[in-house]
């Protein structure tokens, strides 16, 4: 590997931001199914950053705050009777839809409810690491030799994914 190389601390290694540009990758077919174009070096930084977010998810680390908001921001009892009732649940479907992934991660085709969790492991992904970059809504360019360069390369990445994912289901 080249010392110019970033270690992205989630995943494969990346020299550069536009090593993840995005081709289309998903697309509806006739049939309703959805083909999935992925070249191995994407489905292996998938693959590195199920395993991760399945930790952070299951150790309820900080980092998953965008994934549990809260309900009543203004009123932490309301809120936290709500965690109560709901915190179980979404937790629950959110491992499923990263059992789901790393069951089909290898496919080339996903039926419409399997492509539905892939959308929503990936978003979750993509929003623990924008946690992690503290990116907010006015996100700006990210000079090659910053130092989080690769991280940012793979938010872009996982944002692209997320993005022909919706596309290709709501069959634009």
């Amino acid at each position: 590997m080249s010392s110019a190389s970033t270690n992205t601390v989630c995943g494969p290694r990346c020299n550069r931001i536009s090593d993840l540009a995005l081709a289309a990758r998903i697309r509806r077919t006739r049939e309703g199914t959805f083909t999935i174009k992925l070249p191995d070096v994407e489905r292996d930084l998938l693959r590195s950053l199920l395993p991760q977010l399945r930790d952070l998810l299951v150790t309820g680390d900080d980092l998953t705050v965008r994934l549990f908001p809260p309900a009543y921001a203004n009123d932490p009892e309301r809120n936290t009777e709500y965690e109560d009732m709901v915190h179980d649940e979404l937790l629950e479907n959110r491992l499923a839809s990263l059992d789901t992934v790393e069951e089909t991660l290898e496919a080339s085709a996903l039926g419409e409810d399997q492509l539905s969790r892939w959308m929503g492991a990936i978003n979750d992904m993509r929003l623990v690491l924008g946690t992690r970059l503290e990116i907010s809504e006015d996100l700006e360019d990210v000079a090659d030799d910053h130092p989080d360069a690769a991280l940012y390369a793979v938010y872009n990445y996982l944002t692209n994914l997320v993005a022909q994912i919706v596309d290709a289901l709501a069959g634009w």
